[in-house]
């Protein structure tokens, strides 16, 4: 056997701080690091530690804030008040207060659908066939009546940038059983009218390691730049090898640098993902029938279509995480409607109501609904009174939004929790973001109590310090 020599260097630091790196390792233990250094991918799948219900998620994100009392809470009160001065109305509560209005019943026609008798909106004609699928949260609300803190709130349960958003702590609790493909990915507006407010901070993994942050598909081009080989496969491989076999020497030798490990597994991935994204991403290789049923090459919702039946192929490739985002930046570019409602919400509602019912029609025939959780949630819901404009909008409202879940493990066609009368606030069993959140993770087999990583002296969580309840009347 060939002896192992040190420099004098490597030797004093090795004899110096030896029972520091003891330490160390135990400090590191706490955070998980040791089982991704154990497993050499920090992305390897791990059993969770409750029973889980769902392994993947599927999240649709209205972006800009869809109106409630248009879309899934119906007010027959609305409707019969329409024109009156809502008393106790605080103009504040949206972000033009100087706009407020009288109250406006909503422009849509309703009717109730499904053995539930969920009433629904002509907004949505083939999701209105699904409802029984749909677990309804009606009394969601938010803590803030703007965009970004708005956004950053509903992906990463903090009003402030910069830290890790749901499919980020996901990937954490759970790895990925996609050994070719990111765990995390994300899909934006395609059509040229922007990404959401805080852009990638909305996917980013704050103080998590790097190799959980979202993997964002470009909307035009090649959906990942870069994938195609520019070297003999060969040679590549053996770059590759060599290149791994120095990144972790170099771990060995500093442990507490889980940037390189990550960074390792990113080359590894990257590699692999030359063969295996191309075909995930093949969606013109589906049977006629599925492109047809989702609206592939329709021109009102081809584009939103494609996203959709894309993200089913990824989930079925192991892929833990999905989020597709409906609409772009804000205003009349997304679900943000502070003029003109009926033209606003008609057009998006017509770009995602076929290609998302046909997602959930999809999994269930595939048998995949069971175990893929299928969120709609924006950042936050609408005032029922009029914003004025020359075709009146509604303006923010954080204090109620409607969220609905649908296969993983939920309830199909309940209603969980009420507005008043109106739906101006939540009034019944209210669920904050952070119970929402609670409840996903719970969905998934994790607890939101215990997912914790140690970041500047303390255990940060999704959940935060405050208290959070998991909605267990959405469960089946």
């Amino acid at each position: 056997m060939n002896p192992t020599f040190f420099s004098r260097r490597e030797a004093l630091m090795r004899a110096g701080g030896g029972l520091g790196w003891l330490a160390c390792a135990a400090l590191l233990d706490k955070t998980g690091w040791n089982a991704m250094a154990a497993s050499g991918n920090p992305l390897a799948p791990k059993r969770p530690p409750l029973q889980p219900r769902a392994k993947s998620v599927i999240w649709i994100f209205a972006n800009g804030g869809p109106s409630q009392v248009d879309t899934w809470d119906y007010k027959p009160e609305l409707q019969k008040r329409d024109g009156q001065t809502l008393e106790g109305f605080d103009p504040k509560t949206g972000f033009f207060p100087g706009s407020a209005g009288a109250l406006m019943k909503s422009p849509f026609e309703w009717a109730q659908h499904g053995a539930s008798g969920t009433w629904g909106s002509d907004l949505f004609p083939h999701l209105n066939r699904h409802v029984d699928k749909m677990a309804f949260v009606h009394s969601c609300w938010t803590g803030s009546n703007n965009h970004s803190p708005a956004l950053f709130m509903m992906n990463t349960g903090i009003t402030r940038m910069g830290s890790p958003c749901v499919g980020s702590w996901v990937t954490y609790g759970l790895g990925s059983e996609a050994e070719s493909l990111p765990s995390f990915v994300v899909m934006s507006d395609p059509l040229n009218r922007g990404l959401p407010k805080g852009n990638a901070l909305n996917w980013g993994a704050g103080f998590l390691p790097s190799v959980y942050q979202g993997t964002w598909l470009k909307p035009s081009g090649e959906p990942i730049e870069n994938l195609k080989p520019e070297i003999a496969g060969n040679t590549q491989r053996a770059q590759l090898d060599l290149l791994g076999r120095l990144n972790r020497r170099g771990l060995a030798e500093s442990p507490i640098e889980s940037e390189l490990s990550a960074r390792i597994e990113s080359f590894e991935l990257a590699y692999r993902m030359q063969t295996a994204a191309p075909e995930a991403f093949a969606i013109h290789e589906e049977p006629e029938h599925i492109k047809t049923a989702y609206g592939i090459g329709t021109q009102h919702c081809g584009h939103f279509a494609a996203q959709c039946l894309m993200a089913r192929r990824m989930v079925e490739r192991g892929v833990r995480f999905v989020q597709i985002y409906s609409g772009g930046m804000e205003n009349q570019q997304s679900w943000d409607c502070h003029s003109d409602l009926v033209g606003n919400h008609r057009g998006f509602a017509l770009e995602a109501d076929q290609p998302v019912a046909a997602l959930l029609a999809d999994l269930e025939q595939r048998g995949m609904l069971k175990d893929t959780l299928v969120v709609w949630a924006g950042e936050f819901g609408r005032t029922p009174v009029a914003q004025k404009a020359a075709k009146p909008g509604r303006d923010h409202n954080p204090h109620a939004f409607t969220a609905w879940m649908a296969g993983g493990g939920v309830k199909g066609g309940v209603h969980y929790g009420e507005t008043d009368e109106v739906g101006y606030k939540a009034v019944r069993d209210k669920v904050h973001v952070r119970d929402f959140h609670a409840t996903l993770l719970a969905l998934l087999g994790l607890d939101h109590e215990k997912l914790s990583f140690r970041f500047q002296g303390l255990d940060q969580r999704l959940t935060g310090v405050e208290s959070a309840r998991v909605i267990t009347d959405l469960f089946a």
